[in-house]
């Protein structure tokens, strides 16, 4: 049996739009909200090889991995040709990691590693000690340690196997020491920004008047929908620390835009409070048509001597319709009115990012609609 399922969603009527005010969003730290220009991570990369693993390393068209196992024992004083090198227990992998600002030598940080070749799995791997560079190509951290892999992957009898997670990429929890820092220095009396870091005019706005509120006097500027600059005081001019802790303490409310985002490979629709609608009518209702077939055999009669059995397929289409439900929303309706309206249809994810969609076609959604 075949089956083929259509699901149709109508939207009948849409009319003018009536805005309405926004609720206000709750008041949020100045540290969750902005950045200190120049105050960042630092990517780092490196090329290393995980040893150690039971018959899952890469093939032998991984010639890469064979050339840098050949390069490794010639610095120790073996000379292998590659061509007898088997690196079945060895994989070639990249390894990353994030630089934190204000890291100091001979602090450690976390590495992710990720598999090059075509190894199956990291699983009890070790990775060897492998240097991370900069953008510059400097060496900022060495990094070596057991790979984890927070999954697992079981393999069984008949080609059976499960698999969680990634196999072939983990993470070494403290796994690189740094050695050498990116030099910054917060300088005393000298005027800085703070970046937000989702950037919003009415938010750089807010931000400014509750820093000047807080000291009773102009010492932040909103530059733009980013900057936001500060002048020290004159009574923490001295203190660029002490200053950065009671702006990050501070507390202001951000302007949020009216956002929806989509993820039509999993069906999740997550919607901001700030979504409004204009007064729209939904018809929703499910058309299936299932195509059903049924083998019947058509044999030779008695004593047939050129007669033979044939296969005759009997195909039955039966098409059914539930009844349509209709829901109208007024104009300007909530985020939490448009889901009780959508649930009251009974629909699934799917069908809500197809109606949000399709309002948004018609000109009712006021909202930006983020497809992930």
């Amino acid at each position: 049996m075949s089956t083929a399922r259509v699901r149709i969603i109508l939207i009948l009527f849409v009319a003018t739009w009536l805005a309405v005010p926004a609720l206000a969003a709750p008041p949020v730290r100045i540290k969750d909200l902005t950045d200190v220009e120049g105050v960042r991570r630092n990517p780092l990369i490196g090329y290393g090889l995980v040893v150690g693993l039971q018959g899952t390393g890469d093939g032998t068209q991984a010639k890469f991995t064979i050339q840098s196992i050949a390069n490794l024992l010639r610095r120790s004083g073996i000379a292998v040709p590659p061509d007898e090198i088997r690196v079945r227990n060895v994989a070639a992998v990249l390894v990353t990691a994030d630089l934190p600002p204000f890291v100091r030598a001979g602090q450690r940080i976390d590495v992710q590693v990720s598999s090059m070749g075509d190894a199956k799995t990291l699983q009890g791997g070790q990775l060897l000690l492998t240097p991370l560079t900069g953008p510059d190509g400097e060496i900022y951290a060495a990094a070596q340690g057991a790979v984890s892999l927070g999954g697992a992957f079981l393999g069984g009898g008949g080609g059976n196997s499960v698999q969680k997670n990634h196999p072939t990429a983990g993470r070494i929890a403290e796994g690189a020491v740094v050695e050498r820092t990116v030099p910054f220095t917060l300088r005393a009396g000298v005027p800085f920004n703070l970046l937000l870091r989702q950037p919003d005019f009415a938010t750089a706005n807010r931000v400014a008047a509750v820093i000047n509120d807080h000291f009773s006097a102009p010492v932040a500027h909103a530059e733009d929908a980013t900057a936001v600059r500060i002048t020290p005081p004159e009574t923490l001019a001295g203190d660029p620390v002490g200053l950065l802790a009671q702006l990050e303490a501070l507390e202001a409310r951000p302007d949020v835009v009216a956002r929806i985002a989509i993820n039509e490979r999993t069906g999740t629709v997550v919607m901001g409070n700030d979504v409004r609608v204009s007064r729209v009518a939904l018809a929703h209702g499910n058309l299936s048509i299932e195509v059903r077939t049924q083998l019947e055999a058509s044999q030779p009669g008695p004593f047939s001597q050129k007669g033979e059995t044939v296969v005759l397929p009997q195909r039955e289409v039966v098409a059914t319709e539930e009844p349509s439900h209709v829901v109208t929303l007024e104009e300007g309706v909530s985020v939490a009115e448009l889901v009780n309206a959508l649930n009251a249809l009974g629909v699934s994810s799917r069908d809500m990012i197809a109606i949000l969609q399709a309002i948004q076609a018609a000109g009712a959604l006021h909202a930006e609609l983020v497809l992930m």
